[in-house]
């Protein structure tokens, strides 16, 4: 926890100083880059022992700076990063670029391997029950959201595929551990009761053909609340109820 001290110890420059470098920069900025540039530029306090905590107040102070703005800067793979406010992603959906757009194969295939990494072909081929076309991780790689994270060592020594921090950046990701868990998927749908006494239940998923994602390492969380919206699944009775 900061201590009052170093709270109290934060000065504007140390705060403009960390408000320019997320700015700047195209990859996140982490906490001990920050504290790097803030001792070159003698910004930390000489009664300042924790510097760890000191670092963390100079954030805090900014983070606070920018509530109710239309930007904000957040903690996302492993840095900051400034990303616009939730609340605006409706109004920026009509004047933004349509994001790339994914096929299902190619959607199905990364969420096995952001589940199940480190991973290798065969493994995402047995999850998903089909074969695995070359063009399907060519376009994950093309994407910067899959890298190799080595060989598995089995006889042929397969390639091991797991996510990036590029993959991290554009689902607003801290970290893996941030990913949905298996319960929090999981939509419990009650039965309809047919004439014959038995459960009767359709389930069908409005999903569309095509899921998209981020040209680039956009800087927005555009698209999705709509994106949620679209995949939410719709139950219907016996027919003729």
């Amino acid at each position: 926890m900061t201590s009052n001290m170093e709270e109290n110890t934060v000065s504007e420059e140390a705060i403009r100083l960390a408000e320019a470098l997320i700015f700047a920069s195209t990859e996140p900025v982490s906490a001990r880059r920050l504290a790097e540039l803030l001792e070159l530029r003698q910004l930390v306090p000489d009664g300042v022992d924790n510097l760890a905590a000191f670092v963390t107040a100079v954030l805090q102070a900014l983070v606070q700076r920018y509530e109710g703005r239309g930007v904000m800067p957040v903690e996302i793979a492993g840095g900051w990063q400034f990303r616009t406010a939730p609340d605006l992603a409706p109004a920026l959906t009509r004047v933004l670029e349509r994001p790339r757009r994914f096929s299902r194969a190619v959607m199905e295939t990364l969420a096995i391997i952001a589940y199940h990494q480190p991973c290798t072909r065969v493994q995402i081929e047995e999850i998903r029950g089909v074969s695995l076309g070359q063009n399907v991780l060519d376009t994950l790689i093309e994407a910067a959201l899959i890298m190799p994270k080595g060989r598995k060592e089995v006889p042929g020594r397969p390639v091991l595929w797991g996510t990036t921090q590029d993959f991290l950046r554009h689902f607003s990701l801290r970290s893996l551990a941030d990913l949905p868990r298996r319960e929090e998927l999981l939509v419990e749908v009650p039965e309809n009761t047919g004439a014959m006494g038995r459960p009767q239940t359709e389930i069908t998923f409005a999903q569309p053909d095509h899921a998209t994602l981020p040209d680039s390492p956009a800087q927005t969380n555009v698209g999705l609340d709509a994106e949620a919206e679209s995949t939410k699944p719709h139950v219907s009775g016996p027919e003729g109820s």
